[in-house]
C-alpha cells in the first residue's frame, strides 16, 4: 500500500497546503497580497439588512491592515509595496480588497476599481472580500469574465455553519443562502475562498466542527481559519465583559484546527491557519499576537499525530 506523504502540498514543514506553496508553484516565485480599501461599506452597516455590523468588527470592517480609503488606490498599493520591500525582494502582488463588502457597489464602480486593481505595477491577480447576499447576477457575471483575464479569489465570508450562532453574531444571512451565494460562484468556474472563525460565543467543539465538515462538502478553492479576537469598542467586547462567553486556550485552539484540517480535502489551499487584530485595540486572547508559536505548535501537534490535512477524508 502507498504511503500517504504529509508534505505533498508543501515546500516546508507544513502539513498542510499553504497558500504559499500553492503561489509559488503556480506563478514561479513568491507572491504577496496587498490590503486596499476601497471604500465600500456593507448592507450589515447601513441598515439594508441591519446596523453596526457584525457583533466583532471594528469600524474599519475587517480591514484593520488596510490604508485610509481617502489615498486613492494606486498610493494605497504603493505604500503596501514599500512596508513588503523591507521583508522580500522579487515578489508578485495580489491587490486585496479586504475592508467592508466589495461588491456592494453599482456595477460601473466595481469595473472601474477592479480594473483599475489587476493593471498595477507587477500584479497576478485580485482578492475581493464580499458577502454572500451582495452577488447580483450582473456582478457574477462580471466577476466571471475577470476571473478569465486574471488569478480572481472572492473571499465569503462564512464563519459558521451554525445558523443560531449567525443570528447572534448579527452576520444577517444564514447557511442556507450563505451556500447559495457560494454555488453561484462555483458554477461560474470562480475561485472562492472561504472564512470561517473559531471560538465565536455559544459555539461548542461540536459545532466548529460542523462547520469544518460543512467546509468539506463544498469543497472551496481556499479556505482561512481565523481566530475570535476580541476587540475594543465592539458589541463582542461588551458580551465579554459580562462573562457571557470565554475565549479558547492556545492548546485549545491548536488541536481544534489539526482536527479540522484532518477531514479537509487535501487540494483545499489554506490561506491562514490563525488571525490577529490590531494590538492596540486587542483585549483578548493576547496569545493570538504571538502568531508564529501558534503556527509552530499547529506543526507539532501535526507531528505528534502523524497526520496531516485531508489525513481522514
Amino acid at each position: 500500500m502507498k504511503t500517504k506523504n504529509p508534505f505533498e502540498n508543501s515546500d516546508t514543514n507544513k502539513r498542510y497546503y499553504t497558500y504559499d506553496c500553492y503561489l509559488k508553484r503556480r506563478f514561479g516565485k513568491k507572491c504577496v497580497k496587498i490590503a486596499l480599501d476601497g471604500g465600500f461599506t456593507c448592507p450589515n452597516i447601513d441598515g439594508t439588512i441591519s446596523y453596526g455590523g457584525c457583533i466583532f468588527c471594528s469600524e474599519k470592517g475587517s480591514g484593520d491592515h488596510t490604508p485610509p480609503c481617502n489615498i486613492p488606490l494606486a498610493e494605497q498599493f504603493e505604500l503596501g509595496k514599500k512596508f513588503i520591500e523591507n521583508k522580500w525582494n522579487d515578489v508578485f502582488y495580489i491587490p486585496y480588497f479586504q475592508a467592508h463588502t466589495n461588491t456592494y457597489a453599482p456595477i460601473e464602480i466595481l469595473k472601474q476599481k477592479f480594473e483599475q486593481a489587476i493593471t498595477l505595477p507587477d500584479t497576478v491577480g485580485i482578492s475581493i472580500s464580499t458577502r454572500p447576499d451582495c452577488l447580483e447576477n450582473n456582478v457574477v457575471d462580471y466577476l466571471a469574465d475577470l476571473s478569465q483575464r486574471t488569478y480572481l479569489t472572492v473571499e465569503l465570508g462564512l464563519q459558521s455553519a451554525n445558523d443560531k450562532t449567525l443570528s447572534l453574531i448579527n452576520r444577517g444571512h444564514n447557511y442556507a443562502q450563505f451556500a447559495d451565494g457560494f454555488n453561484k460562484l462555483k458554477e461560474k468556474g470562480i475561485n472562492v475562498c472561504i472564512h470561517i472563525i473559531n471560538g465565536l460565543p455559544g459555539e461548542s467543539y461540536k459545532d466548529m466542527m460542523h462547520t469544518a465538515h460543512c467546509v468539506a462538502e463544498l469543497s472551496p478553492h481556499a479556505l482561512k481559519i481565523h481566530l475570535l479576537y476580541i476587540l475594543k469598542n465592539t458589541p463582542l467586547a461588551t458580551m465579554y465583559e459580562q462573562g457571557k462567553f470565554a475565549e479558547l486556550s492556545r492548546e485549545e485552539y491548536v488541536r481544534l484546527v489539526c482536527d479540522q484540517l484532518e477531514i479537509l480535502p487535501k487540494d483545499i489551499v489554506i490561506e491562514r491557519v490563525t488571525g490577529d487584530g490590531v494590538k492596540d485595540d486587542l483585549i483578548a486572547p493576547l496569545w493570538s499576537t504571538q502568531k508564529t508559536i501558534v503556527t509552530n505548535e499547529i506543526d507539532k501537534e501535526f507531528v505528534k499525530r502523524g497526520t496531516f490535512q485531508g489525513f481522514l477524508c
